[in-house]
């Protein structure tokens, strides 16, 4: 391809669509290249019917429309992949998550007090399995969604939301049952406990990260000129 189609006016008009979307970098980068693609192959096939470079490349960006017409639709797509990545995560690894701290409680070393735990310590529990087992099913039901609607933003507020709101309430919870269990069991000393507790936070904190960019994604874009 002629270098002359890939500067000025085409550059200029990839430049402002690239400053109004948000979502992943890698499917905003390739969505950027193939619209930067596509306007330079207009501009090419309009320099061949005799047009100058400039004014060919003027013919089509104006054929591709306004950016505050285009952005919409792009970042719709882009609100989508941010979706499935968030609800993919949810889906897969709450779950496992969930059966880490299965097993960990069935295997845990319990001291002489854990036989007259506190009469909350098995609601607080059943209620943080229930919990995560929802969350997944959330994440499930975001996937499914998503691949059925072109209301992608929607969805990804009501996923970066669900998650914002819900993990606060995890954290108090599991900080209860972690506390108590510190004081019925060995359970400061037990090493896979401690480790189970770590990965758990990296993966509250991924998991928040991920439905913070599904609400700013969600972000309606704003109007240009």
């Amino acid at each position: 391809m002629d270098t002359a189609f890939e500067t000025a006016t085409v550059d200029d008009y990839v430049a402002a669509l690239a400053k109004t979307l948000r979502g992943p970098r890698r499917a905003r980068r390739d969505l950027l290249a193939e619209a930067r693609d596509g306007l330079c192959d207009a501009a090419e096939a309009y320099a061949e019917e005799g047009l100058s470079p400039e004014e060919a490349q003027a013919r089509a960006v104006a054929d591709f429309g306004p950016v505050a017409e285009v952005a919409p639709g792009f970042q719709e797509e882009l609100t989508a992949v941010q979706v499935r990545h968030t609800a993919l995560l949810l889906f897969l690894g709450t779950p496992v998550l969930a059966l880490m701290w299965t097993f960990l409680w069935q295997i845990f070393p319990a001291g002489p007090g854990y036989a007259s735990r506190p009469d909350w310590f098995d609601v607080v529990a059943k209620t943080v399995d229930v919990m995560q087992l929802l969350t997944g099913l959330a994440g499930g039901v975001a996937l499914w969604r998503v691949r059925r609607t072109r209301r992608s933003r929607r969805v990804a507020k009501v996923l970066g939301l669900l998650v914002w709101c819900q993990l606060p309430l995890m954290a108090v919870l599991s900080s209860a049952l972690t506390e108590t269990a510190n004081v019925l069991t060995a359970f400061e000393d037990y090493v896979p406990g401690m480790v189970a507790t770590w990965l758990s936070l990296s993966f509250w904190s991924w998991k928040l990260w991920s439905a913070a960019h599904c609400l700013r994604t969600a972000v309606t874009v704003p109007k240009g000129r």
